[in-house]
């Protein structure tokens, strides 16, 4: 289908959804924004009509456990027939569960990689497309490849299903998680030593296999694993490893790095907002 003859859906205008959106339109595709926030929320029925709709609202991890209501009621916008493809965090095997109830749609997962700081420049420069589908149709892979289509080109795209889709987000963060954790318990050593961490530093990033990321100690207002993704993801994958494993000792290390990173957003006094809103007042 050529582009001028589709119509483009965007459920949610925040930092994620506004510049997915906003890369679509600067490409010449014809596109519909809907959000409760103005000038948007006046659109809510023209998503119907939208061809492919993207669905980017909040999904967050809180003391009572994932909440995926948000993503349930956007994708009963979609109209019949058409293609959905949810961006926001999914725990593995709600796509499939979403598709189950919305059989007139065909609903997919495609995780997004967009970091705040750099949320235009990613969104029009993806390093990965991934496309997660809850069956294995002729349909849907159909579908999954008209999606890669219409978005931008990167040097890494695949289909797969969507728990694996799913999956692919939570390793990624969580593993990000870890490894500002281990920074900051490495600078603590450093610094007790005597050591310049700059110069630690500076010689870690020198091995391709460790790399440049999440190496900075002190991150925007202070220390610890922060932002609006990390806190959320790593509790929500934590619960889902209780529920599905249930080993003593993965999860202790779990909790572990979760009681050591939330020690240094408190003492830093670092999203101390974003951390309440997933583990409640007790946590102080």
């Amino acid at each position: 289908m050529n582009k001028n003859d589709m119509l483009i859906g965007f459920i949610g205008q925040g930092w994620i959804g506004k510049n997915y959106a906003d890369d679509f339109e600067r490409r010449g595709f014809n596109i519909v924004r809907y959000a409760l926030e103005e000038p948007y929320c006046n659109n809510k029925e023209k998503i119907k009509d939208c061809d492919i709709v993207f669905i980017a609202v909040p999904t967050p991890s809180t003391p009572e456990g994932f909440d995926d209501s948000i993503v349930r009621a956007a994708v009963k916008l979609a109209g019949t027939g058409k293609t959905v493809v949810i961006k926001s965090t999914m725990l593995p095997g709600v796509t499939e569960s979403i598709q189950a109830e919305n059989e007139d749609k065909f609903v997919t997962h495609s995780p997004e990689f967009l970091r705040e700081a750099t949320a235009a420049h990613d969104a029009a420069n993806p390093d990965r497309n991934i496309i997660g589908v809850p069956e294995q149709t002729e349909e849907f892979l159909r579908r999954a490849e008209e999606i890669l289509a219409v978005l931008p080109e990167a040097p890494h795209k695949s289909v797969c299903s969507a728990k694996e889709a799913e999956l692919i987000k939570y390793a990624g963060n969580c593993y990000l998680y870890l490894k500002v954790v281990y920074a900051n318990m490495l600078h603590d050593l450093a610094t007790e030593l005597g050591c310049d961490w700059e110069k630690i530093k500076h010689n870690l990033t020198g091995d391709p296999r460790i790399g440049k990321s999440h190496l900075d100690v002190e991150h925007k207002s202070g220390r610890g694993a922060g932002g609006h993704c990390f806190i959320k993801d790593f509790a929500a994958f934590t619960e889902m490893y209780e529920k599905l494993i249930g080993d003593e000792k993965g999860l202790a290390a779990l909790n572990a790095l979760r009681d050591k990173n939330n020690d240094y957003l408190i003492k830093s006094g670092k999203d101390l907002e974003l951390l309440k809103g997933v583990y409640g007042e007790d946590i102080f």
